[in-house]
C-alpha cells in the first residue's frame, strides 16, 4: 500500500465513522479490498454491504452502482452510502439519492477537480494508489446536486471529503 494511501485510510475512518450510527444499514460502493468493511464490522457495525464491479471476498454485491435496480437493491433501503474514490469514475449521484432513505448520509472522497494532475503525479511516484479507471467524472463537492452538505474538508488542498444528507422532505 502506497504511503499516502495508507495514511489517508486511517484519517478517513476517523473523519467519517463518528457520523455513522451503529445500527445504520450501510452500502459501500467500490469496496475494493474490503478495508472499510473489515473495520466497520470489527467495530460494531453489523449492517454493512460491500459492492464492487467484480466478485470478490469483499463484495457482497458484484456489479455497477448504476445497475442497482437489477442487482436487487431497493429504493430508499440504506441509511449510509460510502463511496471513497468512486465518484470521479462514474456519474452515480442520482443512483445514490434513489438508494438512500430520506435523511440518509452520503460519504464521499475524491480528488479536487483542479488538483487531479497532482494526484496523477503522486501515482506515478508510487506515493498514492494508482487509478483503476479514468477520472472522467471529476466533481466539485461544493456544487453537489440533490443533497444537503453537512461537512466538507479538503486535506492537503488536493482531495475533498464530504458528508451529505438526502433531504427528508425533498
Amino acid at each position: 500500500m502506497p504511503l499516502l494511501s495508507e495514511l489517508a485510510r486511517k484519517r478517513k475512518l476517523d473523519y467519517f465513522s463518528v457520523h455513522i450510527p451503529k445500527s445504520a444499514r450501510i452500502l459501500e460502493i467500490g469496496c475494493g479490498d474490503g478495508w472499510v468493511g473489515r473495520w466497520l464490522k470489527s467495530n460494531g457495525y453489523p449492517n454493512y454491504v460491500g459492492m464492487d464491479l467484480v466478485a470478490s471476498e469483499s463484495a457482497d454485491i458484484a456489479g455497477n452502482i448504476v445497475d442497482w435496480r437489477t442487482l436487487g437493491i431497493a429504493p430508499s433501503s440504506f441509511d449510509v452510502i460510502i463511496a471513497f474514490e468512486v465518484i470521479e469514475h462514474v456519474a452515480c449521484l442520482q443512483d445514490c439519492y434513489d438508494i438512500l432513505r430520506p435523511g440518509g448520509l452520503l460519504m464521499l472522497t475524491s480528488p479536487r477537480p483542479s488538483m487531479d494532475w497532482l494526484c496523477r503525479i503522486l501515482e506515478i511516484l508510487r506515493l498514492n494508489q494508482p487509478r483503476t479507471s479514468p477520472h472522467s467524472n471529476l466533481t466539485d463537492f461544493t456544487t453537489l446536486p440533490f443533497f444537503e452538505r453537512l461537512a466538507l474538508t479538503t486535506p492537503l488542498h488536493m482531495v475533498q471529503w464530504g458528508i451529505f444528507r438526502k433531504p427528508i422532505n425533498p
